[in-house]
């Protein structure tokens, strides 16, 4: 599977950004496809993630209320609505996917940069 991530950008805080994540390939329903943000200096964080199949989702407790990830599985698509946005959400943000189950991710697509100023 290869993941083609876009959507970011430089926007003020309380803005607002749609990140999108093309798979290449069908996505097979026992695939997880989330996203994965890393800051400068910071660990990689988990902020969102959804099942192909289901669509059951998961958002991280920092994001919560202000991010919601859908899937538009005839486009083979997962986005990730951003609102309310903070400075502390200024990162380079990875679309991955990993099979159910699995405790890391295994697909990763090329990182696009948000940049939220105060």
């Amino acid at each position: 599977v290869q993941l083609q991530a876009s959507g970011g950008g430089l926007v003020q805080a309380g803005g607002s950004l749609r990140l999108s994540c093309a798979a290449s390939a069908r996505v097979l329903s026992r695939y997880v496809v989330g996203w994965v943000r890393q800051a400068t200096g910071k660990e990689r964080e988990v902020v969102a993630s959804i099942t192909w199949s289901g669509g059951i989702t998961y958002h991280a407790d920092s994001v919560k209320g202000r991010f919601a990830i859908s899937k538009e599985k005839n486009k083979n698509t997962v986005h990730l609505q951003m609102n309310i946005l903070k400075p502390e959400d200024t990162a380079v943000y990875y679309c991955a996917a990993k099979f159910r189950g699995d405790p890391t991710y295994s697909y990763w697509g090329q990182g696009t940069q948000v940049t939220v100023s105060s």
